[in-house]
Formats: C-alpha cells, sequence, structure tokens
C-alpha cells in the first residue's frame, strides 16, 4: 500500500516536471532547460541531505548512482532528438512503455513471481501509459521500424535508470539522489561549454524552470521511497504513469482537449493503482 502511494506521487512529480520541462522548452532550447533544471534540483535536495541524519553511503552507492545519473541523461537527450524529429506520438509512449517493461523481469529474479492481482495491475498501467500518450486521438499500430530506434534506445536507458538508482538507494535515500543531480549538472554544464553555446535559457524563465527541476527531484524522491517499501516493478510502472499528469495539467492550464483515448487511458492508469494495492 505505501509502495503505491509513493509511485502515484513519484508519477504527479515526473508527470509536473515534464509538463514545466514543455513549456520552458517552446521559449528556449531544451537542453539549456535541463542544465537549470539539474542545478535547480541538486540545491534543495543537498541541502537536506546536509542537514538529514543520513550517513554518507560507502563509494559503491556513489558508483551506482553516478551510473544511474549518466544512463538518464543519455535516455533524455535521445528522446528530446526523437520528439524534435515530430514523431511525438511514437516516442512518447515507445521509450515510457519499454523503460517500465525492462525492470520487470529484473525484479522477478531478485524478488521473486508478484501476484494476481500485481500482474493485473501491471498490465492495465502499461495499457494506460500507451493510451495517454496518444495525442491524435486515433491508436497508431503501424509504426515504421526508423521511428523506433531513438525512442527504444532512449526506453532502455530510462530502463536502466530505474535498475540503477533503485541500487544505489538500498542503503540510502539522499545522497544517491545528490550525487545523480550533481552528475547530470555537470554533465550538462559540459555539453553546453564543448558545443559552445549558452549554458543556461533566459533569466525569464528561471523560475519556471527551477520550479520544474524541484519537481523532478521530488518525483525521484517518492520513485526511491516506492522502491525501498515494495516491489521494484510495481514502483516503476506506478512511476511510469507521468504521462497521465501531463495530460492533465495541459488540460488544466493550457486548455488543451483530453481525446477519449486518453480518457481512457486514464481511467486504466486509476483502476490499476487500485488492484496494485491489492
Amino acid at each position: 500500500m505505501l509502495s503505491t502511494f509513493y509511485g502515484f506521487f513519484a508519477a504527479l512529480g515526473w508527470g509536473a516536471a515534464d509538463f514545466i520541462g514543455g513549456l520552458a522548452s517552446k521559449r528556449s532550447s531544451p537542453y539549456r532547460v535541463l542544465a537549470l533544471a539539474e542545478i535547480a534540483g541538486f540545491i534543495p535536495i543537498c541541502l537536506v541531505a546536509l542537514f538529514s541524519d543520513e550517513t554518507i553511503p560507502p563509494l559503491s552507492v556513489w558508483l551506482w548512482s553516478g551510473a544511474a545519473s549518466v544512463t538518464g541523461m543519455i535516455g533524455l537527450v535521445l528522446l528530446y532528438k526523437a520528439l524534435s524529429s515530430g514523431r511525438m506520438t511514437v516516442a512518447a509512449p515507445v521509450s515510457a512503455l519499454l523503460a517500465a517493461l525492462i525492470p520487470i523481469p529484473v525484479s522477478a529474479w531478485t524478488e521473486g513471481l508478484p501476484g494476481l492481482w500485481t500482474y493485473a495491475g501491471i498490465a492495465l498501467a502499461l495499457a494506460a501509459i500507451w493510451l495517454v500518450s496518444q495525442e491524435s486521438g486515433s491508436l497508431r499500430w503501424q509504426v515504421n521500424l526508423r521511428d523506433l530506434g531513438l525512442p527504444l534506445t532512449a526506453g532502455l536507458f530510462f530502463g536502466l535508470y530505474f535498475i540503477l538508482i533503485h541500487e544505489a538507494s538500498r542503503e540510502a535515500i539522499l545522497w544517491p539522489l545528490v550525487n545523480a543531480r550533481l552528475t547530470a549538472a555537470l554533465l550538462m554544464i559540459a555539453f553546453g561549454l564543448l558545443t559552445r553555446q549558452p549554458v543556461f535559457p533566459a533569466r525569464p524563465l528561471w523560475p519556471l524552470v527551477s520550479l520544474g527541476g524541484m519537481m523532478d527531484v521530488a518525483g525521484n524522491i517518492f520513485y526511491v521511497l516506492a522502491g525501498q517499501a515494495g516491489r521494484l516493478d510495481v514502483a516503476v510502472v506506478l512511476s511510469s504513469l507521468y504521462p497521465g499528469t501531463t495530460v492533465l495539467l495541459a488540460w488544466v492550464f493550457l486548455k488543451e482537449r483530453i481525446n477519449r483515448i486518453q480518457a481512457l487511458g486514464i481511467i486504466l492508469a486509476l483502476a490499476a493503482i487500485v488492484l496494485l494495492t491489492l
């Protein structure tokens, strides 16, 4: 029950971060938005870790979290490239689905097979991820194989991130996320310097991007807590429902229409949450 609660709030945090990042990226380069968001997320999580009672973990935890950060950033870069190519209805659901699927066999190997209700909840959640990502209002089953390269690769790296950060957080919660955020921030700053472009977006965007960075950190914290409180596969699948949050926020704040397929996906997501609490 607690794992489901945390996974649900992870989806809220990540979905809000994607919504805010999408707004900011319309007015600036996604890479600059990511660089500032990583720093904005690093500062509060670092302060919380410094003033907490959590002991500094061993070197292995820093290595796991650093590797997780690298895979996560590679996944984001690949996903942004896929989205910028104009194939959003393919990139979003394919990457999210593969990212959610990869940790499931790992969880079955390390934690044993889940129960029947958990299987049913995972199946509904995976279907919900696909449905809420269908912006066109019609299901797209026939996909050109060339359209799948970047989304599948991005999903692979996201799935590896889920596994690696879960492994890093077995002994600690805050410090692995501090290291992951710092590593990501340094990577994005180095990218900006090497490509000789501005590292950060224009200053008027800083408050919005900073809010997105903090929401992303909140999503990561809840994901780690979900993995510690329950099964890895349940934590991953529930956290991967974040596209539903993004769709709902766009409906509320941007007055974007939710089509019938997306509405069905949101209903399936709620049903999946109920099943995963049984």
